[in-house]
């Protein structure tokens, strides 16, 4: 197909709605067509540099805190006698009120950063050079990283399942250091980001899957280090993967 028709499905490829046979297909040319794979990392950075912008003036708790303080400053004209009921009733709507914020914060925090994950993926696809060690040996991958990150991890023996380490690159997350492999699955490829915990601006909900678009992201933390394992495979093998990983770092 030529590139001019490719070019006219970016948006739609990179917001997950092209059906999965399409975008099975895009991936293929993506991999193989230098000129579309910088389109899409151009195009992966002005999303992500959109959503940094957008979210730099989102009023933070502590300005919401002060707004709150403000009104209940406000003198109510109730009688006497009833004077502590309304004071409760409206203490009890603050609590509320404050809440729903620290949890909206939350979210919006962990929405940020699944979706840089996710842009993370998507560039190392665009790559003409995903990785910086190209190596199928476990043995080969983990000592690169030393030096080169604050942290180790242990690799798992893929031998009789349907994954292949690919290699491995230092990647960065709110400018901390931390790694990303790269492994096959058929003709598709799942990233899995290794972080310190600590490097999170702030400690995520729980582990667990969660789906966005076209892509599973499943994330777990073992000792101080997060995991993230990021595909556009199915959930079951977003799991079995991790499953693998969680067993190599237990061990």
């Amino acid at each position: 197909m030529d590139c001019k028709v490719w070019a006219e499905q970016f948006d739609t490829y990179l917001d997950g709605e092209l059906p999965s046979s399409e975008m099975t297909a895009f991936d293929e040319h993506v991999r193989n067509c230098p000129s579309c794979a910088a389109n899409v990392l151009g195009r992966v950075q002005l999303k992500r540099a959109v959503r940094t912008a957008g979210k730099r003036f989102q009023p933070s708790p502590e300005f919401r805190a002060s707004i709150q303080k403000r009104i209940s400053a406000r003198p109510v004209p109730v009688r006497a006698g009833f004077r502590w009921v309304w004071a409760a009733a409206f203490a009890g709507i603050l609590l509320a009120a404050a809440l729903s914020g620290w949890f909206a914060v939350q979210r919006s925090r962990e929405q940020v950063l699944y979706s840089e994950l996710r842009d993370l993926h998507v560039a190392t696809l665009a790559s003409a050079n995903p990785v910086d060690v190209i190596s199928t040996d476990r043995h080969t991958v983990k000592p690169w990283f030393q030096g080169r990150i604050p942290f180790s991890f242990n690799l798992p023996e893929l031998a009789n399942t349907e994954f292949s380490l690919a290699g491995g690159r230092v990647t960065y997350l709110k400018g901390t250091p931390g790694a990303q492999l790269v492994y096959q699955y058929g003709k598709h490829q799942i990233s899995v980001f290794i972080y310190p915990e600590q490097s999170l601006q702030s400690p995520l909900r729980g582990d667990g899957l969660k789906t966005d678009m076209a892509f599973h992201t499943m994330t777990w933390t073992e000792g101080n280090l997060r995991f993230f394992v990021v595909g556009d495979v199915s959930a079951d093998e977003i799991r079995s993967l991790a499953a693998l990983l969680r067993a190599a770092n237990l061990s």
